[in-house]
């Protein structure tokens, strides 16, 4: 019985202020004594022998995976508890931590924080709510059924959405995995790629831990972590990508794509021109795009006399800003990466990504480029004057020590 309810009992007869005052020294002197902290009532013991049962009951939750994941080739699945409450006899909640894998797409295993509520009938626990812990993220089937969707070398999950959509996505998926590959061949993936298609825009941001409409006009972005050793997916907003045409969704796809295929090599060091500038130099590849097509916001702000000084930092990237200033940073931050392709080659522009990750841009273009971050600023500069037609001085040095 907590002190709430003891004191509910009392004062129904007639007694107020005598238990009040009682109540009030237990809890004073039990927070004094670190047994309860503020606003919080005491922490029940398990009843005897049941802590290990709970904790059976939660493990036994991963059985249910695959059919949460809509029968998706799931490798392996685990509860892992964390801690175990009790409110009374017959009733537990329990923090636990989720880790899956799929089946030919993940090196490492998702791994997700759960809160579950459990009750004791007929002498057994059992799961009765199993929800995101928290400040966590949700998992696609906290939305709904979820339906899966094989590709060739795509799965794409999804709620609330035709069957016929979600194929259509697979597609897409199964043509953009190819140029992928092409562009970054590493073993460190798998070359295949796993896309999330929530019911909409709210449910995506629910998926991601933001806010409703937090991506809002955003198609699609990748989850993981920099360095690799994550499950990547890839979650697309279906709003935005009915929007978009046959060219943008494979063009979506194959630039979230190619930031799963180069996560192992990304790491905090890697600035995001770099990142951000190869995926959309590989999505491109082969569309015979030209930089007046894909570059169009900047071309206007070049021939418009407002050249940028510097690369895109960090922060020009980040929505919810000026749209135009985004699309600025991308196509900036493709050029870039064009222009590194055009005078030392492709090998060599993957080598400069995985150095940049390994030991930050500033010496990754001393020792692989055989320049520095300022001269080749200015010849980016120049780069963008040559495509764009805009006002400025002629061609200048481009390197400020031999190129390699």
């Amino acid at each position: 019985m907590t002190f709430p309810e003891r004191w509910t009992r009392r004062r129904t007869a007639g007694r107020r202020a005598a238990p009040r005052r009682v109540a009030g020294r237990w809890v004073a002197a039990l927070m004094a004594l670190g047994v309860l902290a503020p606003g919080c009532a005491a922490r029940q013991d398990p009843p005897a022998g049941d802590d290990g049962a709970v904790r059976d009951a939660v493990a036994a939750r991963a059985d249910l995976v695959p059919g949460l994941l809509g029968g998706a080739p799931v490798r392996s699945a685990a509860y892992r508890t964390l801690d175990v409450r009790y409110d009374g006899p017959a009733r537990a909640g329990a923090d636990a931590e989720l880790t899956y894998s799929l089946d030919g797409h993940d090196p490492a295993p998702a791994t997700a924080r759960r809160s579950l509520d459990l009750v004791r009938r007929d002498g057994r626990w059992h799961v009765t709510a199993d929800r995101p812990a928290p400040g966590q993220p949700a998992q696609l089937w906290d939305q709904g059924r979820v339906q899966a969707v094989r590709g060739a070398r795509s799965l794409v999950l999804g709620v609330g959405h035709p069957a016929a959509l979600l194929r259509q996505v697979a597609a897409h998926a199964d043509r953009a995995v190819p140029a992928v590959a092409a562009a970054w061949p590493d073993a460190a993936w798998k070359g295949t790629v796993v896309v999330l298609v929530p019911a909409g825009l709210d449910a995506m941001g629910a998926l991601l831990g933001a806010g409703p409409g937090a991506y809002r006009g955003v198609a699609a972005v990748t989850t993981g972590r920099t360095g690799g050793g994550a499950a990547d997916r890839v979650v697309v907003n279906p709003e935005a990508y009915r929007q978009l045409g046959d060219f943008g969704r494979t063009f979506v796809l194959a630039h979230e794509t190619a930031h799963v295929a180069t996560r192992a090599a990304t790491t905090g060091a890697t600035p995001l021109w770099l990142s951000e500038g190869l995926a959309d130099r590989i999505a491109y590849a082969g569309t015979g795009r030209t930089a007046a097509d894909a570059a169009p916001e900047l071309g206007r702000a070049v021939r418009a006399g407002d050249l940028p000084r510097t690369l895109p930092a960090d922060g020009d990237f980040g929505f919810g800003g000026d749209p135009a200033a985004v699309a600025r940073a991308y196509e900036g931050a493709w050029l870039a990466c064009e222009l590194i392709a055009d005078r030392w080659g492709g090998q060599r522009l993957a080598a400069f990504y995985r150095a940049a990750g390994r030991t930050g841009a500033a010496r990754a273009f001393r020792d692989v480029l055989g320049t520095t971050p300022e001269a080749f600023t200015r010849a980016w500069r120049e780069r963008l004057r040559e495509e764009f037609g805009g006002p400025g001085p002629g061609r200048q040095d481009f390197s400020s020590a031999p190129s390699r």
